[in-house]
């Protein structure tokens, strides 16, 4: 099915600006991304459905070709392609090679999804109209150096007013950007969570969650999760461990507390496993099989069938 193909509902914005406020609004603007809306099957069940994506940088040795023909494989749903961080080259191979309908087969020959950009690494007016042109999605970036919490207010105000030029290509190319947290940014406590919600008032802007850097606070997953409400836009299914115990079912932590608290936010977008420091592509889809198999099983137990 080609991309485009892929229709997507409305709300309003006064229906975010309203929920927006009170941190628990659901996302607005012309158009949700691809795989963001529920189909009538899943809102008739009454149960939520968790969705598999992950990140084409988890085999960046291989070209891009590849590393989706992986991904599939593995039976994610959906894939987020990298930029140039730590030498990945996917992003830049589907600008300067394939271009946007060379990227639209390619995912149509492997029945994926595209989901989103990281644009860490060269940003996202670089790739503004390559995401748009392919469909529309998530560009995930960072936010800004950390301030004190007495300034906090200010600094996110000023934060998010600085995003309204991405904001307008995000609405021009059919596009959203979900902002990280990240130790030692202005969006990184679940405080800052809190204030990021309150203050952003555009429905093409929301939040990335890493719990990856939420445990290394000291912080509680599930509140973050919490915070960002239908603000979140991107959930990165990561904890803070070594090697591959970064992914789900590898390392120590219950992943059943954060896909509950994902189920009750009514999380509409994917769960990407994810983890830094790339192993060799044999072990690497190894380990995304686990992690594959491990949040299916806990999806059973923490999002249970309604009852009839």
């Amino acid at each position: 099915m080609n991309l485009a193909q892929f229709h997507l509902s409305r709300l309003t914005r006064r229906e975010f600006m309203a929920g927006a406020a009170a941190g628990m609004a659901c996302m607005v603007g012309p158009k949700l991304a691809l795989g963001a809306v529920k189909t009538a099957s899943e809102t008739s069940a009454g149960r939520w459905r968790m969705k598999l994506s992950t990140s084409s940088i988890h085999f960046m040795s291989l070209p891009i070709e590849k590393a989706c023909e992986r991904i599939a494989a593995l039976g994610f749903e959906a894939i987020d392609i990298w930029s140039a961080y730590a030498g990945c080259a996917h992003l830049d191979e589907v600008q300067n090679r394939l271009g946007p309908g060379g990227l639209q087969e390619l995912l149509a020959k492997h029945r994926l999804k595209l989901y989103s950009f990281s644009v860490y690494v060269g940003g996202y007016r670089k790739y503004a109209e390559l995401l748009g042109r392919a469909g529309g999605g998530v560009a995930v970036r960072g936010s800004t150096g950390p301030c004190d919490p007495k300034e906090l207010t200010p600094r996110m105000k000023a934060f998010l007013d600085s995003l309204q030029p991405e904001a307008e290509l995000a609405e021009k190319y059919n596009s959203y950007i979900a902002i990280e947290n990240h130790g030692h940014a202005l969006l990184d406590s679940i405080d800052s969570i809190k204030a990021f919600v309150e203050l952003n008032r555009n429905p093409r802007i929301g939040i990335a969650l890493a719990p990856y850097h939420v445990q290394a606070r000291g912080e509680k997953v599930e509140e973050a999760i919490l915070a960002a409400g239908k603000q979140l836009l991107f959930f990165y299914a990561w904890q803070q461990a070594p090697g591959l115990e970064q992914l789900p079912g590898i390392g120590p932590a219950d992943f059943t507390p954060w896909i509950a608290a994902l189920a009750k936010v009514d999380y509409r977008w994917y769960v990407n496993p994810f983890m830094h420091g790339e192993p060799p592509p044999e072990r690497m889809s190894q380990a995304l099989a686990k992690t594959r198999d491990y949040l299916q099983a806990i999806y059973a137990k923490a999002v249970p069938e309604p009852s009839l």
